[in-house]
């Protein structure tokens, strides 16, 4: 239930039984609605045999792009010597993805293993239903002590304690870097936020790990608001890459007609979300991955700090650490900033596991495709349980152990349209080893086709391409067969809500050229 502009709106999520496609209905509250689902504790899951129940720390970061790790050197000064020890000790899921680029439907894919279309929280606006059930609600059922604390972000702006967890720290919306009046959620009791975010709720995490009490498993997910925009480092890292030199992408420039951009990607140079219009400013985009990058640094520290307490305990070995992103961001990619598109920018994230006794101490990386998708089967096979039926996620522990599994060879991409952010139009999108396919609803445009093994920075798109017709062709039933397998083929249409990013410079660039092979040669 939430407020929304003066008019109280409740939703319900059904479904005709495990695996069946869900619904949702959305009501005014003077409008005679249908009878409401009393939330109900998930049935028991069935234990995997022999198997031992582990310890869980995940930390989740917002708007991390995959490659903004040291060890992967994307600009010469960017470091990250705690992040590069879990990859230098454990798994590296190189392409780590998000079946939606955007804060609330990821997050919420994250937490119930299903996609956007399954779940239904598809933008940053509307209630998450109170049917759905939360992987850490089944960890709770099986006797682990759970805590979350952080950025929770689904739905409307409220943030109070959600089910599954024995403790909670949280905070409103996107909440504050620096101190705010609106304070944080600690187990339901409003308490002042007094210090630099990210050092706080790691400060929080420490504390519940050095209260705890007795031989329970736990499992501690720190949601980090960092480093999600307007970037504020923390006072001793402010400043420290100031005038590095930075590597624009090769991208950012204009495209040429040989690159078949779509129009409504150039026009969207000129928008809150182009690097012609940033935001509805002028920043530099090389000015703002700097300070990306300085903002970043506590996090790593936080890590850090983590895994000091975890080896303090002597349990750090046998702790399954799992650290990633809630979605990308480009910086100048294309000629934009921010997700939402389907672009590897937008969709990739950094994804590292570390747990020796689980996945041995030599380091991995693993190249399959693994997704937000697949977090809580991976998690709850983690805690020694079977997931349940129904989820569109899979366990990953066997490709992290090095195993030859049977694995996905396409992710299935979608994104919503937004009209408080009406500049990226509705995404689906096929995602495979080598080519990705792009479909876009709503607008009279050009769709996109990339071969990821010549052009991984996506910047020649082969859709009128003679000799790709069929590959096309392919990708694009795969695509409804995809969402036709697990309800996909019915789009959700949301209440208008939220702020409005919708204007243009008027100095700035002029609109985009239409693709020329749509138009009549006569």
């Amino acid at each position: 239930m939430g407020d929304n502009g003066g008019l109280t709106r409740r939703i319900l999520l059904c479904g005709a039984g495990v695996g069946a496609p869900l619904g949702l209905w959305s009501w005014d509250a003077a409008v005679a609605a249908p009878t409401p689902v009393k939330r109900r504790k998930p049935a028991p899951l069935a234990r995997q045999p022999g198997a031992k129940p582990r310890n869980i720390v995940v930390i989740l970061t917002d708007d991390h792009r995959y490659d903004a790790l040291g060890f992967l050197k994307p600009q010469t000064f960017l470091e990250t010597p705690n992040l590069d020890r879990l990859a230098a000790e454990g798994v590296h899921f190189k392409n780590g993805m998000v079946t939606t680029a955007l804060c609330s439907p990821s997050r919420a894919s994250i937490f119930t293993g299903l996609y956007a279309h399954q779940h239904r929280v598809v933008d940053n606006n509307h209630a998450i239903d109170p049917a759905l059930t939360f992987f850490p609600e089944h960890l709770q059922r099986a006797g682990y002590e759970t805590a979350f604390i952080g950025k929770w972000h689904m739905g409307p702006e409220g943030d109070d304690p959600q089910p599954g967890f024995d403790h909670w720290v949280s905070f409103k919306g996107q909440g504050t870097y620096l101190p705010s009046p609106s304070g944080l959620n600690v187990d339901g009791r409003r308490v002042p936020q007094a210090g630099y975010i990210t050092d706080e709720l790691t400060d929080y995490a420490l504390r519940w790990l050095e209260r705890r009490k007795g031989d329970k498993p736990f499992m501690l997910f720190l949601s980090h608001k960092a480093v999600h925009s307007d970037f504020i480092p923390a006072d001793r890292h402010r400043g420290r890459y100031a005038g590095a030199p930075f590597r624009y992408p090769a991208t950012m420039a204009p495209a040429t007609p040989d690159q078949v951009r779509p129009s409504w990607v150039q026009d969207q140079r000129n928008s809150w979300h182009g690097v012609d219009y940033p935001y509805h400013s002028r920043i530099d985009i090389a000015d703002y991955y700097r300070r990306y990058a300085e903002t970043l640094l506590a996090v790593d520290e936080s890590a850090g700090r983590l895994m000091d307490h975890l080896q303090t305990r002597g349990v750090l070995e046998s702790t399954l650490i799992l650290y990633l992103g809630d979605n990308g961001f480009a910086f100048g990619e294309h000629g934009l900033i921010d997700k939402r598109t389907a672009y590897e920018e937008s969709i990739r994230i950094p994804m590292l596991a570390r747990c020796p006794e689980l996945f041995g101490d030599a380091p991995r990386v693993v190249d399959q495709v693994v997704a937000n998708i697949d977090m809580a089967p991976t998690l709850l096979s983690a805690a020694g349980l079977v997931p349940p039926k129904g989820l569109s996620g899979r366990d990953a522990i066997p490709l992290a152990q090095g195993k030859a599994v049977p694995w996905r060879d396409a992710l299935l991409y979608e994104y919503y349209w937004e009209r408080n952010f009406p500049q990226t139009p509705t995404v689906h999108a096929v995602r495979g080893d080598r080519y990705k396919y792009i479909r876009y609803h709503g607008v009279w445009d050009a769709d996109e086709l990339y071969d990821l093994t010549v052009d991984p920075l996506e910047a020649r798109n082969l859709i009128f391409s003679p000799g790709h017709e069929a590959v096309a062709r392919q990708l694009n039933t795969r695509l409804f067969d995809m969402l036709a397998e697990t309800g996909g083929t019915n789009m959700p249409l949301a209440r208008d809500a939220g702020f409005r990013g919708w204007r243009r410079r008027r100095d700035g660039p002029p609109q985009g050229v239409f693709p020329d092979m749509l138009l009549d040669p006569r």
